[in-house]
C-alpha cells in the first residue's frame, strides 16, 4: 500500500497496489501489520457498513473520550467525497480539513484519526461506505459539528437544494459554538 500525506498530519489517504489481469483484479484491502508500519500503531475493532443514495451528507461526527475513534474509510460501490475536519483544541490545524473523493475504481482510502470530525457526501446514484473504527460505538458518546457550517470551507459538491440530512444533523452545532473534548 502507498501512504499519501495530507495537509494535516495523521490524516492520510492510502492507495492499495492492484493487480489486474483479464479476470478481473485482486488487492490487499488492509493489512494489520503493513498499517502499523506505514500509518501508526491501531487495533481496529468494528466494522460498519452503510448505503446511502445521490445527496445524502452524513456527519460531521465523532465520539467524544473515552470512547473516541480513529476511523479507516473506503467506499466500494459508487463514489463519495469524505471530509475529516481537526477539532482538537490546541492544533495548528484546529478548524481546517481535508477532503477526499473515494470511488469504488480508485479503492483508495482515508484514515482520520481521534479528534477528527468526520463526514461525508454521496455524489453518485448510490455508494456503499464501510468503515473500520479503532473503538466500539457508544452512543451516549455521540457528538458532531454542523456539516453545513460555511466557515469550515467545505464544497461538499452538492447543491444545497439536493442535501439529503437526517434529523440528527441538522441539529449540530457551528464550530464558532462548539466546545472541542479533545486537546491536541
Amino acid at each position: 500500500m502507498d501512504v499519501i500525506q495530507t495537509t494535516i498530519d495523521g490524516v492520510v489517504i492510502i492507495e492499495p497496489r492492484i493487480f489486474k489481469d483479464a479476470r478481473g483484479y485482486f488487492f490487499e484491502s488492509f493489512s494489520q501489520r503493513e498499517f502499523s508500519e506505514k500509518v501508526c500503531p491501531v487495533e481496529f475493532v468494528q466494522d460498519n457498513e452503510s448505503m446511502s443514495s445521490y445527496g445524502v451528507m452524513r456527519g460531521l461526527h465523532f465520539q467524544r473520550p473515552p470512547f473516541a475513534q480513529a476511523k479507516l474509510v473506503r467506499c466500494v460501490r459508487g463514489a463519495v467525497l469524505d471530509v475529516a475536519v481537526d477539532i482538537r483544541k490546541g492544533s495548528p490545524t484546529y478548524g481546517q480539513h481535508v477532503a477526499v473523493e473515494l470511488t469504488e475504481d480508485n479503492h483508495r482510502q482515508f484514515f482520520i484519526p481521534r479528534g477528527f470530525a468526520h463526514g461525508f457526501a454521496v455524489l453518485s446514484e448510490v455508494a456503499v461506505f464501510q468503515y473500520k473504527c479503532d473503538n466500539f460505538y457508544h452512543p451516549e458518546a455521540d457528538g458532531g459539528i454542523s456539516i453545513l457550517d460555511a466557515s469550515l470551507g467545505i464544497d461538499w459538491r452538492i447543491p444545497t437544494g439536493r442535501a439529503i440530512l437526517s434529523d440528527k444533523d441538522t441539529k449540530h452545532a457551528l464550530l464558532k459554538d462548539f466546545d472541542s473534548p479533545f486537546e491536541f
